[in-house]
């Protein structure tokens, strides 16, 4: 499954790399992670890396293959 993370401000370095999995794309005040996620336990392990850095999740979505 490929999903997108709409995130909300620019992510700093540090934080990039918290999320190796994932590339990222950031524009107008937001960051976009993005890519291939194994499983329904890796989504909440992504979701939950977020909520302990303070993220604010603007948008999730899955996105076709």
């Amino acid at each position: 499954m490929r999903y997108e993370i709409r995130v909300d401000g620019h992510l700093s370095e540090p934080l990039i790399k918290v999320f190796p999995e994932l590339d990222h794309v950031t524009m107008s005040g937001q960051t976009l992670l993005f890519g291939h996620v194994v499983d329904e336990a890796h989504l909440y392990g992504l979701l939950a890396r977020c909520q302990s850095l303070g993220l604010r999740i603007l948008e999730m979505r899955q996105v076709p293959e």
